[in-house]
């Protein structure tokens, strides 16, 4: 399996009055085709290390490398190109722009890379939301889609530009367990049958427990389990 994310040593402090340490010495490799979850209580570094994963945050200390590049090396236009082309983002609230329909939400990203021209955009957000079963509503606005139907729009807009890595922050947090259920099933069939990599932040251990590993934090910290699933330990 190809190492697709690579950290060493990561730390993101904020430097104000009393500094705070939201991510503390993380070295961690995710492999390509991976599912891994992201667990831990509130305020303990999970959506933290995703954003810092995600180039939406820069660490103080430590390198992440994304596909053998080094991000440190980037410059913010650099940064701001790997994010397009390479990592599609989903969040616990879709923030859908309320103004566009499904389909121009998805086609927005296509829009930023400008790979594809005007119909071919159209026509790859038409089919994302189609296989998410949305070719019912793909001129409704977010307004008038449920919570779930919200979701898998934003599953869809992640897609747009074909990224090879997930980034999915407490994507069932919001919804009822049929939605999560289905929202679920869809990263899984993006790991089982693209061969995409997600990583996803859940405080659902149910969940976490489907998927192929589990990276816990503490404190900022990642941590260790014995074999009885029980913490041992933070990695020094």
């Amino acid at each position: 399996m190809s190492t697709l994310i690579e950290t060493r040593d990561l730390t993101r402090i904020l430097n104000e009055t009393i500094p705070v340490t939201l991510v503390k010495d993380i070295s961690l490799t995710i492999g390509e085709r991976e599912f891994v979850a992201v667990t831990g209580p509130s305020g303990s570094g999970k959506s933290s290390l995703l954003y810092l994963l995600g180039l939406l945050d820069r660490p103080t200390g430590g390198m992440i490398t994304i596909g053998g590049r080094d991000t440190e090396r980037m410059d913010e236009d650099e940064r701001a190109a790997t994010r397009l082309a390479n990592i599609g983002f989903v969040f616990q609230f879709h923030f859908l722009l309320p103004e566009f329909t499904a389909r121009e939400n998805v086609e927005i990203p296509m829009r930023k890379l400008g790979r594809l021209n005007r119909s071919e955009m159209r026509e790859r957000a038409s089919g994302l939301l189609a296989a998410l079963g949305l070719a019912d509503h793909l001129d409704k606005r977010p307004d008038q889609l449920s919570g779930g139907q919200r979701q898998r729009v934003a599953v869809a807009r992640a897609l747009a530009n074909d990224p090879p890595l997930i980034l999915a922050d407490e994507p069932t947090g919001s919804l009822d367990s049929s939605s999560s259920e289905q929202v679920f099933k869809i990263l899984e069939t993006l790991v089982r049958e693209q061969g995409r990599t997600v990583v996803a932040v859940t405080h659902d251990l149910d969940m976490a427990s489907r998927m192929d590993r589990r990276l816990s934090l503490i404190d900022g910290r990642l941590v260790l389990y014995s074999d009885d699933g029980d913490p041992k330990g933070t990695l020094a």
